[in-house]
């Protein structure tokens, strides 16, 4: 729906505007800070992996990607350029920190990638920067949990900052808050809210929660919240809140932005 509303320039209709205004102090950061590249943490919906082939965590380490039918037309052919080397780095360390991640030489470009792109950078040409995609299960059981999740970050911090390479990095968590398909206009706001203080506060406490636990609270697809705590891990410390901007509904979803500055230079960007 927001994807749907940005090709359509709806972006001052009543129903969007809030949203779409809480963007705008992001986007004079971003014209202050230029990050090279955006590392975009997000759950794929069927483009790459289907039911018969779930993997928990998958990272792109490809030159570029594309983007695809996701079911409701062909889209307008994009290319979004990669960064091929930080990609193999980040799989390196990781791997060396013990997890075990599907490696896509290959990789399709979901919705959920895209779209927190051009909120960040608005208009239809181009990214203006490379990226590397990680993609985590909220799919299908078994799903990581939120503690897996933010020990995943922290590790994806460390392979960041071990980066040989001088770069400026964006990590970005793509994710829905409340929200559940079968429910629609299912939203907890006051969840939704604790859960906005907290990834600032006390992360740690949010991976106090089980998977069931998050169902129970923000419904079958509020576990996209996975990608936030992924997000905070890999800038975990002090942050400064640049941003922060809660509206509902947007597609039935509790829909959110918030921009973190880290105290040691780096940045995260918590998006839907």
């Amino acid at each position: 729906m927001i994807g749907k509303a940005i090709a359509g320039n709806k972006q001052q209709d009543p129903y969007f505007k809030p949203f779409f205004d809480g963007f705008i102090p992001v986007h004079r950061w971003l014209a202050e800070a230029k990050p090279d590249v955006a590392v975009v943490i997000y759950n794929d919906h069927g483009l790459n992996f289907f039911l018969d082939k779930m993997p928990t965590f998958a990272i792109g380490a490809a030159h570029e990607y594309h983007n695809a039918d996701e079911g409701w037309g062909v889209p307008t052919p994009r290319v979004f350029k990669g960064e091929q080397k930080l990609s193999w780095h980040i799989i390196d360390s990781l791997v060396a920190d013990e997890f075990d991640l599907t490696t896509c030489q290959e990789m399709l470009f979901d919705h959920a990638g895209i779209t927190a792109l051009d909120l960040l950078w608005p208009g239809h040409g181009p990214s203006p920067i490379t990226t590397v995609p990680i993609v985590i299960n909220a799919v299908q059981p078994p799903l990581p949990t939120p503690k897996r999740c933010y020990k995943l970050g922290q590790a994806l911090g460390r392979a960041i900052r071990s980066y040989p390479q001088d770069l400026k990095v964006l990590v970005i968590g793509s994710g829905g808050l409340s929200h559940q398909l079968g429910r629609l206009g299912f939203i907890n706001e006051a969840f939704d809210h604790l859960c906005m203080e907290k990834i600032v506060s006390d992360p740690e406490s949010l991976t106090l929660y089980s998977n069931d636990d998050i169902v129970d609270l923000a419904g079958t697809q509020g576990l996209e919240f996975m990608t936030w705590i992924v997000m905070r891990g890999a800038v975990s410390g002090t942050v400064e809140v640049v941003a922060s901007t809660y509206h509902v509904p947007i597609s039935h979803t509790g829909a959110a932005v918030m921009l973190l500055d880290a105290r040691n230079g780096s940045a995260a960007l918590a998006t839907k």
